[in-house]
């Protein structure tokens, strides 16, 4: 069971939700130290201060804010702890909204929201229902680690889960990472929906799901160990795409083959040629002369 991150409120109105707070992810990267390649002796960071210049310990560290370059305000976890904001001691729920309507690039890291005792029941399960039949989300803002937050409240498995959001102003624009103008034909876009369609499924279940970065390390590290040759590289892919159809295609071909169905490669209709599209130009126009009205005899 993961330990308690920070314990407080849901403040849903007039109803408070008593929570603990507790980390919904695991970290399973394989972690490295910092070594002197010479010797592997482990190469450590002290910390020293400036003005004794001698190494203090995590109990005489503190916080401080540099109003300027010769003056420093000290500022003590109590006093943030302490300060006259709602958000401080409760996760204030402010707004609901479609969750689709929030973008994923605001949404953070996710926590699970945990009843603190039989008192905390009623209401927890009170806001997990009207969440579900709602089919919408909660905005909330909370005061953790010196600052104010934007939180998403939704409901996976009967919990209710806190993902940390960015503010408007934290989100930088992309307006000028857009490539430059190319053309595109309808031929190629309704390949790319079809490779698409190819590639859906309905969950993230399956071998291709797994962390093989990490996986790869660990083998390098066993063969070392074992004094073996670590795996080799894999080739990197040489050369560009040239013919888009044909890369969207053989894509496709290769999901079909994936998902166990036929891989035959459907043509797509053929691009008339400039001489064709002439010939038939001017065939056209040579009919529509033919079917020009004729004056009658009798207004002649």
């Amino acid at each position: 069971m993961p330990r308690t991150i920070w314990s407080g409120a849901i403040s849903f109105g007039l109803v408070t939700v008593p929570i603990h707070v507790l980390s919904a992810t695991e970290d399973h990267s394989v972690r490295f130290h910092q070594v002197h390649v010479e010797d592997m002796g482990r190469v450590r960071n002290r910390k020293i201060c400036e003005i004794e210049d001698r190494e203090v310990s995590n109990a005489e560290i503190g916080k401080g804010y540099e109003v300027s370059k010769d003056t420093i305000i000290a500022v003590s976890d109590e006093e943030l702890r302490e300060m006259p904001l709602p958000t401080a001691k409760a996760i204030e729920l402010v707004a609901f909204i479609p969750a689709e309507s929030v973008d994923p690039i605001r949404v953070g890291d996710g926590y699970y929201l945990q009843p603190d005792g039989q008192v905390a029941a009623k209401p927890y399960k009170l806001l997990r229902r009207a969440l579900e039949r709602s089919s919408k989300v909660a905005v909330a803002k909370f005061a953790w680690s010196g600052r104010e937050r934007l939180g998403l409240l939704r409901v996976r498995d009967d919990v209710i889960v806190l993902h940390a959001m960015r503010w408007d102003d934290e989100i930088r624009s992309p307006a000028e990472l857009a490539p430059d103008a190319v053309q595109l034909t309808d031929a190629e876009i309704a390949e790319a929906e079809h490779l698409i369609e190819r590639m859906t499924r309905d969950d993230l279940d399956g071998p291709e799901f797994v962390d093989g970065y990490t996986q790869a390390v660990e083998e390098m590290i066993d063969a070392k160990r074992e004094h073996r040759e670590p795996p080799t590289a894999l080739a990197e892919p040489k050369g560009k795409v040239v013919d888009l159809m044909a890369a969207l295609q053989e894509s496709v071909a290769k999901a079909r083959t994936a998902r166990g169905e036929d891989a035959t490669v459907h043509e797509m209709p053929k691009k008339k040629t400039a001489a064709k599209k002439a010939t038939a130009k001017k065939t056209a126009k040579k009919a529509t002369t033919k079917k020009a009205p004729r004056k009658s005899a009798r207004g002649a």
